[in-house]
């Protein structure tokens, strides 16, 4: 049985390991109407209204002062200027024959420019403010070498941060070139023109700027109104209107009927009742205790969750581009004091643990091998239909409404997520994006689920043989299938000589995105703590509702081995990000095993907690806010990087970062996180809950013998399916 197991496992994690496909999907769902910007060029009438334009000293200050200056700053890693967005895309001024409106462009101007400037032949002297731009260019003027290199190493950084929380680049936008790694040793500056003018039309006004060696790079450009109408704005309108409505009619029944007519709560029409707001609210606010629930879990749920989104607060700050001080956030995230945030990802694991533990102690002793096999379909798809309905709610609106709330120069960002929600919405559905297509993916932290619900799919292949009974057979299959994945994670980590962690500067940029496709969303890599989970449930079944079963030197024990992994974990990310770091051998080694130890860790804080000996710790964990907190975990995980998106896509100027606007900014994103993920859970999480629930009979049960362990199973059934 056991070398079954092995080779079963063995072949699935190389089935898993080389089943990466890249889709090819016809560009036709951009954010942006593309066709709209080809078609407004007009060179003749760009050269008609250029000539008006120089003749009207009023409109010609409109455009210079919403276009670029010298980025302020330079010298703590500001490379963009980003003109005045609002006031260029306003301008709008009828002439005769035609209307003058305002384009918004960003272009890429490299530092390095080999050019001479002519004497300008007399210029009206309001591009007297457009002079320090060009002065800056010139080759008497050159940024301080240290300066230039402190920029390639922040932006070689920098990289880490952007594929790992902004899913490896928006290339799929078509227009926009990306300016990849050496993007900060270039001029990020915007430009006002007229909207039927490139920038080569506009540039060249003045003087043939391109026969002067003058090179530059056009980013992306804006105009009103640029945002089509798609099938997905339609279908959004017509789901959200339906939801709308069922819950203002459910609503209205359920209030008739419990609160006016005071009937009998039992005999209400749990259908009617389903999609109504007051009901929802009074059950996802009602805590009751549940017999044999492990109360901690909650509390670590809402810890892993806050670590999550004050990690995600800061990488879509960095990475949005929004940051004037770029090289003092570089200076900070290599100190010993940003050590904690930059070893946020590791909080990731913390849920598959708690996925592989609940898959165990919610199914251990209710079930037979025998039964879950026939129920099997049951099994998977009580969890799959749990999941959906947020999940396709929140894609829904990345794809609509979300690409319509605000606008802005930082836009751009926000353009490739609903991009790649529109071209790659089913692979999400289907959880197979992170081999599918890593590098385009919808809801970036998306990948997360992908591995767990592939992962909860192969569970049976060890759990059926942990619910015989039989210790002897439980542990072997819980001990091979551990060491199979460790193995096979260890030899192929062994190949290709992964960096540390998506930031680590030591590395070129090309091995962080390697690092990110290959291993970071890989399911045979991110397994292991799944497998400590299955581990540490089987733990706490077998010792479920037993007394004495630590004591104080045990409990002390696994206390000080839980407090040393989990701090060894978070200050071991220190050297890794030292540019000096070079050894492949513990970068290895580290990838292999730092994910299932710090499971370990977690693993035996849950077990010391659950049995009595977890003090002031459980107590704060166990604490009620964290139950509800606990309950809204999943569709924060869900909708909190989208809204983040937006929030860092909206400023029309650069911000300065500091460590108390980052928590003041982790605050707003939380609340705003919070918010929309007690809506989403009113509104489509518990009405489908009960939708599910009616239409398949909920899912596996034990025999009616015992009338309060199926109240307990329901409960850490649908806890198990949250993050």
């Amino acid at each position: 049985m056991k070398y079954g197991l092995f080779l079963l496992v063995v072949c699935l994690n190389t089935f898993l390991v080389n089943a990466y496909f890249e889709v090819v999907v016809p560009d036709s769902q951009h954010a942006l109407d593309l066709n709209l910007f080809e078609e407004v060029l007009d060179p003749e009438l760009c050269d008609e209204q250029n000539k008006y334009i120089a003749n009207d000293t009023f409109l010609l200050f409109k455009f210079f002062d919403a276009g670029t200056r010298t980025p302020r700053g330079i010298l703590t890693g500001n490379t963009q200027d980003l003109g005045n967005y609002y006031q260029c895309l306003g301008i709008k001024q009828e002439i005769p024959n035609s209307v003058i409106e305002g384009k918004y462009c960003m272009i890429s101007l490299p530092l390095e420019q080999n050019i001479q400037l002519p004497d300008l032949p007399e210029l009206p002297d309001i591009l007297s403010q457009a002079l320090p731009a060009w002065e800056l260019i010139h080759s008497n003027h050159r940024v301080n070498d240290k300066v230039v290199k402190s920029l390639n190493e922040y932006n070689a950084l920098k990289t880490g941060v952007d594929v790992v929380f902004g899913g490896l680049g928006n290339k799929s936008l078509g227009r926009s070139t990306d300016v990849g790694f050496l993007s900060a040793l270039s001029l990020n500056l915007a430009i006002c023109l007229p909207k039927v003018c490139s920038a080569n039309n506009a540039l060249d006004t003045f003087v043939n700027i391109t026969d002067l060696g003058f090179h530059y790079e056009e980013r992306f450009c804006r105009l009103p109104n640029d945002k089509p109408w798609v099938a997905g704005d339609y279908v959004a309108i017509a789901i959200f209107s339906l939801i709308g409505l069922l819950s203002i009619l459910s609503t209205a029944y359920d209030v008739r009927y419990n609160v006016f007519l005071q009937k009998d709560p039992k005999k209400v029409n749990k259908l009617y009742q389903s999609f109504s707001v007051y009901n929802n609210t009074n059950r996802l606010l009602t805590i009751t205790p549940v017999p044999g629930a492990i109360e901690c879990l909650d509390g670590i749920r809402s810890f892993a969750m806050i670590w999550v989104i004050i990690g995600h607060t800061f990488s879509t700050q960095i990475g949005s581009g929004i940051v004037a001080n770029q090289l003092e956030i570089f200076e900070w995230m290599m100190s010993l004091e940003a050590v904690w945030l930059m070893a946020a990802p590791i909080t990731v694991d913390t849920f598959f643990l708690l996925t592989g533990l609940l898959v165990v102690y919610t199914t251990y002793g209710k079930v037979t091998p025998i039964k879950l096999l026939k129920n099997l379909h049951l099994f998977y798809l009580n969890r799959i239909f749990r999941i959906l309905p947020v999940l396709c709610a929140m894609i829904l609106l990345q794809v609509s409404f979300l690409n319509w709330v605000v606008d802005g120069p930082f836009w751009e960002a926000k353009m490739g997520h609903v991009h790649h929600c529109r071209v790659y919405w089913w692979s999400t559905i289907l959880h197979i994006q992170n081999f599918l297509n890593p590098s385009g993916m919808c809801l970036s932290p998306s990948w997360y689920l992908a591995i767990d619900m592939q992962l909860y799919i192969l569970s049976p292949i060890v759990l059926v043989w942990v619910l015989t009974g039989k210790r002897l057979i439980a542990w072997t299959a819980l001990l091979v299938s551990l060491i199979a994945v460790l193995s096979g994670a260890t030899v192929f980590n062994f190949q290709n000589n992964f960096p540390f962690s998506p930031v680590t500067p030591s590395r070129p940029p090309e091995d962080i995105i390697y690092y990110m496709e290959y291993y970071y969303t890989n399911t045979l890599t991110r397994a292991s703590p799944f497998f400590v989970g299955l581990i540490f449930g089987y733990l706490l079944s077998i010792y479920r509702e037993k007394t004495n079963v630590l004591n104080w030197v045990t409990a002390g024990i696994l206390w000080f081995v839980s407090g040393f992994i989990i701090l060894g974990t978070i200050f071991i990310t220190y050297p890794f990000m030292q540019f000096d770091w070079d050894n492949l051998l513990i970068d290895n080694l580290v990838n292999s095993f730092m994910r299932p130890v710090w499971a370990a860790g977690v693993g035996c804080l849950i077990f010391v907690c659950a049995h009595g000996y977890g003090g002031i710790v459980n107590w704060i964990l166990s604490l009620k806010m964290f139950k509800i907190l606990g309950r809204l975990s999943y569709a924060m995980y869900i909708v909190h990087y989208p809204l983040m998106i937006i929030v860092n896509a909206m400023p029309v100027s650069l911000i300065h970062f500091s460590i108390p606007s980052l928590l003041l900014l982790f605050l707003a994103d939380f609340s705003l996180a919070l918010v929309a993920a007690f809506l989403m859970t009113i509104f489509v999480d518990l009405p489908c809950s009960v939708l599910v629930k009616h239409f398949m009979g909920g899912s596996i049960k034990k025999p009616p013998e015992d009338k309060q362990k199926p109240i307990e199973k329901e409960s850490q059934q649908e806890a198990s399916v949250k993050i």
